[in-house]
């Protein structure tokens, strides 16, 4: 552990992952981000965790037992024969949590890069990538946090191979989002354990269109590009609002719509002429509820390490 390690600033984005086709392969980087200070807490007496938070879902973000992000830094530490040194940590946070906006890798990734600093471990962002996706499960959040855009991921040999495309599309994107939040455990719960050849075809299919659309900017691929038959139609009965938005995509505006990751929120990509009240509304009247919260977002970059400034 290196006691001299200085204060540090973590910037991470929300991350939408599958966005339709690519099931536990593609995910994009969303315009809303955690941000965390961290520093080493200085006196003997104090605990080992201490939080400042703000932003969305500040209540939970600020608990200190099983906090993600810490227990993410204590294990990595941990299982490199280092010990864990007390932290204090400003969190502003801005993704949505239990919505499938990528919520838990932002902070598994936050708890490896603390750890990788604090620890003095010398880690390069791919081996912090690699903990963070085996942490996960899979790399398709974590990727698309880490790098920024929209990220394909695949993993081999433990390790984790992703490329990025999608900067600079002007699309805009909207995040309809449900009162209920949905455990990721409980959605992967519904998925089934085997899939037909003709399934598993389509889904090859629609991916690669879908990493065509965003690689070569054509948002009237999307409407085709984000359908899937993996994982959204065995989520609709935990994730009811999903069949009520899917008939919007290629409806004047509205490029596609998928579930947000495992759900329950649902994301949509707008054509950058959109006017967002308009769509707002439609989204409201579709879903059938007029005080449903809608997020209006971008594509965002990838995570950021800078020094923070301390307390």
């Amino acid at each position: 552990m290196s006691q001299n390690a200085g204060p540090v600033r973590l910037i991470l984005p929300a991350t939408s992952a599958n966005l339709g086709p690519g099931f536990d392969s593609v995910g994009l980087a969303l315009d809303l981000t955690l941000t965390v200070d961290a520093e080493i807490q200085r006196d003997s007496a104090a605990p080992l965790l201490t939080i400042e938070a703000t932003g969305r879902n500040a209540d939970r973000v600020s608990r200190t037992g099983n906090n993600m992000i810490f227990e993410t830094y204590r294990s990595v530490l941990e299982h490199a024969g280092r010990a864990a040194l007390p932290l204090h940590l400003r969190v502003h946070n801005e993704i949505p949590l239990g919505m499938g906006c990528g919520s838990s890798a932002a902070a598994l990734l936050a708890g490896v890069l603390l750890a990788n600093h604090f620890g003095a471990l010398g880690w390069d962002r791919q081996a912090c990538i690699d903990e963070a996706s085996r942490r996960e499960g899979h790399p398709d959040n974590v990727a698309a946090c880490a790098l920024g855009y929209m990220t394909i991921s695949a993993v081999t040999e433990g390790s984790v191979t992703a490329a990025t495309c999608g900067e600079g599309l002007p699309w805009k994107l909207l995040l309809a989002l449900p009162t209920a939040s949905l455990a990721t455990e409980r959605a992967r719960a519904l998925l089934p354990s085997a899939y037909s050849r003709a399934d598993a075809v389509s889904n090859v299919q629609h991916t690669a269109l879908l990493v065509a659309a965003f690689a070569l900017g054509r948002g009237d691929l999307l409407r085709v590009a984000m359908q899937d038959r993996l994982h959204q139609p065995y989520r609709m009965e935990a994730c009811p609002m999903l069949p009520l938005l899917l008939p919007l995509a290629g409806t004047p505006g509205i490029l596609g719509v998928a579930l947000s990751g495992a759900g329950p929120g649902v994301l949509l990509i707008l054509d950058s002429a959109a006017s967002i009240p308009e769509i707002s509304a439609r989204i409201r009247h579709a879903a059938a509820d007029p005080a449903l919260e809608i997020l209006e977002t971008a594509i965002g970059s990838g995570a950021r390490q800078t020094l923070a400034t301390p307390a």
